[in-house]
């Protein structure tokens, strides 16, 4: 049988499919690159703002109409919240909420009764991930979060933490990298909060030094990790060249009070100490954050606080959202809620600062020489080139080096690269040497 997976939303969703198309593969299943090759299609939801749901309801229905004969598969947050209306959506045969979403493959061939091929006829160990063109591996170490920012519904469609063993967490790395990974992310709902229902020691600290020594995986990410989660003694494990300088620490506003009222644990204060302390051990650390525009009671003095806090932190990316309550959430009832046009303008401020400080971190990467991990390779002019991104994350498009045969394969392979130019769309230009 031919299983397509496809996910909507957070990397956290990608682990996921990756464990999902291992499971399918083991026993006896292919997985398809398009819908309309499958013969189920399986659709991992996002529900952390209202337009992730409705994205979600119009996947949903382009993948039916896409393939109308496939059995339809929806998991994930949207359908963990909007379990019954779902169901009864048109071709959706079977909904697998996020409490049973690691037995999914399971439950599926079952419900399906899927025949499998026998063992000998799949690739012992074969991996989704070069059939769904990818180069980086996303490893899930855990789900759920213990604590409840007042504007999160995903607290609500994840439930409690749950940690995954580092013998598990180790195995998969390994058997990844033997498969020919080179690069992996650590996901999870709340990354920094890793081992909290483990023994005592367990954390992300100790996690990533168990990593480091038992596994050969030459490049290490995480996803989105909570800035209030990291001890002292974290950015000392970079001393490691096999962690990318690079973290998503998210924010959400510049201003202590919004902060607050968000119930977020961390002040700007010990934000920007962070930060800085961060920039001081490890050359190049890029940091990127979120920022949510017109959360309720965003008064006219604590925006102009989080511009100012943006500018004077100097971040090499920002993922804006325009705040949308969500039913079932604190932020939801909350007073004086900020207006459409309002958010809108402040949007348009924050787009325009956030890429501005974009081009300064980029225009500051020029003359470097980094490491690349090269991906997709495409032609330009009759000549061979490469998208990667350096260990800070940014984007690169490579050419091969001089009197190199264009015949050349690079692809997912790791290449010192100068760094030459600025392009468009905020991609660097480089060279490989």
């Amino acid at each position: 049988m031919k299983v397509h997976l496809k996910a909507l939303g957070c990397r956290l969703n990608e682990a996921e499919l990756e464990r999902w198309s291992g499971d399918f593969l083991a026993a006896g299943h292919h997985i398809a690159a398009e819908a309309h090759e499958a013969d189920v299609v399986v659709l991992n939801t996002c529900a952390v703002t209202t337009e992730a749901g409705s994205k979600s309801r119009r996947l949903m229905n382009r993948l039916y109409r896409q393939n109308p004969a496939a059995r339809l598969v929806v998991s994930g947050c949207y359908a963990t919240l909007q379990q019954d209306e779902v169901a009864r959506s048109l071709g959706v045969d079977l909904v697998v909420p996020n409490a049973a979403k690691d037995r999914l493959p399971a439950q599926v061939m079952d419900a399906f009764s899927m025949p499998v091929m026998p063992a000998l006829a799949s690739e012992p160990g074969e991996s989704g991930l070069f059939m769904r063109g990818r180069h980086r591996a996303f490893i899930k170490i855990q789900d759920g979060c213990r604590y409840r920012c007042t504007f999160c519904i995903v607290t609500v469609a994840r439930g409690a933490e749950r940690s995954r063993s580092p013998a598990d967490i180790i195995s998969e790395i390994n058997r990844l990298y033997a498969q020919g990974i080179r690069e992996i992310v650590l996901a999870g709902v709340h990354v920094g909060g890793y081992g909290s229902d483990l023994e005592a020691d367990s954390s992300l600290y100790a996690l990533v030094s168990v990593i480091l020594k038992e596994t050969d995986m030459p490049r290490i990410r995480f996803a989105s990790v909570e800035p209030w989660d990291l001890p002292d003694k974290f950015f000392g494990l970079f001393a490691s060249p096999r962690l990318m300088p690079h973290m998503h620490l998210p924010i959400q506003s510049g201003s202590d009070s919004v902060l607050r009222r968000m119930a977020r644990r961390c002040k700007t204060g010990e934000f920007a100490r962070l930060v800085q302390q961060a920039r001081a051990e490890i050359a190049g650390f890029n940091v990127t954050t979120d920022i949510i525009v017109g959360f309720p009671g965003e008064t006219a003095a604590e925006w102009e606080q989080t511009l100012a806090f943006v500018a004077q932190t100097g971040f090499g990316h920002l993922h804006i959202f325009a705040y949308s309550p969500r039913e079932g959430t604190k932020a939801a009832r909350l007073p004086d809620p900020v207006p459409e046009r309002v958010k809108k303008q402040r949007s348009r401020q924050l787009h325009a600062l956030g890429e501005q400080l974009k081009q300064a971190w980029l225009q500051a990467q020029l003359g470097q020489t980094m490491d690349v991990l090269l991906e997709h390779p495409l032609i330009q002019d009759g000549r061979r080139f490469y998208t990667g991104y350096t260990p800070n994350y940014c984007r690169v498009l490579v050419s091969p080096q001089h009197g190199m045969p264009d015949g050349s394969n690079l692809e997912n392979t790791v290449v010192s690269v100068q760094l030459q130019a600025l392009g468009e769309d905020g991609v660097l230009l480089g060279e490989c040497l």
